[in-house]
């Protein structure tokens, strides 16, 4: 006969046992992610084309994962999508994390962040040339009015320009436009918009292609050391019936970040294969040579100065104390700010 003991110990090992088979059933075989038109998010293209963190997730014991990309020219409208439980994980700018945490009290939490490349707001009007030649009639072109990186930034800027109770002094020139539109609005001479506040590549080729087109500032002007654009975050639920899936981003993100900084030619081909764009491959590589450009990191960069800024105007209630407030746990190591 077994001894009681025994019969106990067997009793709780099984226990734990069928535990761990019920979180593992839990565990989703199908996600999706969002992502952006900007070689920002190259890193995002690169674990897309490689299967990076199908791999990753394979070698954890989830086989069989499929992953969707999906692609949005916003991310108030994948921040939506995450909200409506239609995606699993959002690649946007680390702003929408913070308005997602804040709005979700810490339902919604970064995974990583994949890059810190410089955006520049581009005006084609020979008579602006800095904040200040900014009429009431000139406009320009952001993301998302108000909440989106490049808004927050403009917003930071004119603060900078004209003082503390500045802030939103230009925030009614501001109209909301993703980036490929944008564009296609600076190229236009009757066009309505005379600047936007552009991610690369779209500023490199608006300064090559649109007469008179020059930089008035880049977001490093406005945050010492940048900012981080590229952010992929997730609902705190989500991460925690899915740890097998958080840690194969991670080790996808970091594969694929290094796969750009060692194969970078290969890594333009496959930027131009998926987004669509017919930037040369010569151009696209004299892009990532220029100051910044290959600032691919997964720590993040220049949040929590971002944050105290979105606090201090009242787009954010909940002041974070650090910028591991609004990451995961699992993103605890990676030495942000």
């Amino acid at each position: 006969m077994i001894s009681t003991r025994k019969y106990a110990a067997a009793v709780v090992l099984a226990a734990v046992g069928m535990a761990g088979t019920c979180a593992y059933a839990q565990q989703k075989t199908e996600i999706t992610i969002t992502k952006q038109p900007s070689i920002l998010y190259l890193p995002a293209l690169v674990m897309q084309k490689q299967e990076l963190i199908e791999k990753y997730a394979a070698q954890e014991g989830l086989k069989d994962l499929k992953v969707n990309w999906r692609s949005f020219s916003s991310g108030g409208a994948s921040t939506d999508a995450l909200l409506s439980d239609n995606v699993e994980i959002v690649n946007s700018g680390v702003g929408n994390l913070l308005l997602l945490w804040d709005r979700t009290k810490g339902k919604v939490k970064g995974i990583t962040t994949n890059s810190a490349l410089p955006l520049a707001l581009v005006s084609r009007d020979p008579n602006i040339n800095s904040l200040k030649d900014f009429g009431p009639k000139d406009k320009i072109a952001v993301p998302t009015v108000r909440v989106s990186t490049q808004a927050i930034l403009l917003q930071m800027a004119a603060e900078k320009e004209w003082g503390a109770e500045n802030w939103s002094r230009l925030d009614a020139n501001t109209v909301q436009l993703g980036h490929p539109d944008a564009a296609a609005m600076l190229a236009n001479p009757n066009g309505e918009i005379s600047t936007h506040f552009a991610a690369p590549p779209f500023y490199y080729k608006e300064l090559k292609t649109v007469p008179n087109a020059h930089v008035l500032l880049r977001s490093n002007d406005i945050i010492d050391g940048g900012l981080s654009q590229s952010t992929l975050f997730t609902t705190t639920k989500f991460a925690e019936a899915n740890p097998v899936i958080i840690k194969a981003v991670l080790a996808a993100s970091k594969e694929a970040i290094g796969f750009i900084k060692t194969h970078t030619p290969e890594a333009v081909d496959i930027y131009r294969e998926i987004s669509g764009d017919q930037t040369s491959r010569e151009e696209l590589l004299d892009m990532l040579k220029q100051p910044g450009m290959m600032d691919f990191q997964m720590a993040p960069a220049g949040s929590m100065k971002f944050a105290r800024h979105m606090v201090k105007v009242g787009i954010l209630k909940t002041e974070p104390g650090a910028w591991t407030d609004y990451f995961l746990p699992e993103s605890a190591d990676l030495n942000g700010s």
